[in-house]
């Protein structure tokens, strides 16, 4: 019951100051007091779609959704003012402990001012996301809900065990896929590393020889003795070849003239 108190005080203080505005002049403790009278004929029920078989479970960085689910019986409409909770510990407290050391995390609570009228359902959606360490811990929904008369109640919505859990890892998360990319990177790197400063260094580098250009010396052809049956006769000349078979205009051709013109032009007559 203290947890629900602190609860209350939370979500009051803080979140509904004008639904207190017709107990203002009334002290804390009444106003608790107050909101856990159970005179109202609501009832209210929580469900989690995305629960599984073995309970429900809170993934960590992940929207939890429940649907709650409200009946008025009462004569006249009620409001649903606000929709919170925590999430306890299930360890037991030290007898001397204030109630709020059970508290974990408060959830985010949520205004709605939603009105249902006199014997009428409604069913509202409720999410809230953690970032806790895997465990198990104390469910608790509650909402506040004010009167036609402006009294304010505290309804109990969930109180139940729930396990904290991480979400799983997919190896085409874009997150992972980088993470591997980057240790795949330094572990490339790091071997090269090792292998340039101290694997390197223990064999021998074998020193590439070039191509020996060798020049070969030219071998100077030695002339062909004019002797023998296709010899050619030098002539007087100095000539080494046969001027027998060449015709003789070819050889004694004349020497061409220059004729001067008139017009200073030089005609050569062959």
């Amino acid at each position: 019951m203290g947890i629900f108190k602190l609860t209350t005080l939370a979500l009051l203080a803080l979140r509904t100051a004008s639904v207190f505005a017709a107990v203002q002049d009334s002290t804390l403790e009444e106003d608790i007091a107050a909101a856990q009278t159970p005179n109202l004929a609501v009832s209210v029920s929580a469900a989690f779609p995305e629960a599984e078989i073995f309970g429900v479970k809170l993934v960590n960085n992940r929207a939890t959704k429940a649907l709650l689910s409200f009946s008025n019986d009462e004569p006249q409409p009620v409001t649903i003012a606000i929709i919170g909770g925590s999430l306890n510990s299930n360890a037991p407290l030290a007898p001397k402990a204030h109630p709020s050391a059970a508290i974990v995390r408060n959830l985010t609570a949520t205004r709605y001012d939603v009105q249902i009228p006199a014997g009428e359902k409604q069913t509202l959606p409720y999410s809230f996301t953690t970032e806790l360490n895997p465990q198990e811990l104390q469910l608790s929904i509650v909402a506040v809900i004010t009167s036609s008369k402006g009294d304010v109640y505290q309804i109990q919505a969930y109180n139940g065990t729930v396990s904290v859990v991480d979400a799983a890892l997919s190896i085409f998360d874009p997150q992972v896929i980088f993470l591997y990319l980057f240790l795949l990177a330094g572990f490339l790197g790091t071997l090269y590393f090792v292998y340039k400063t101290w694997v390197e260094s223990l064999f021998p580098q074998t020193k590439r020889s070039g191509k020996s250009s060798k020049r070969v010396a030219a071998v100077p052809k030695e002339p062909v003795s004019p002797t023998g049956e296709g010899a050619i006769a030098t002539g007087a000349s100095g000539k080494s070849y046969d001027e027998s078979w060449i015709p003789e205009h070819h050889i004694n051709r004349p020497a061409a003239k220059r004729v001067q013109s008139s017009g200073k032009k030089t005609k050569v007559v062959a």
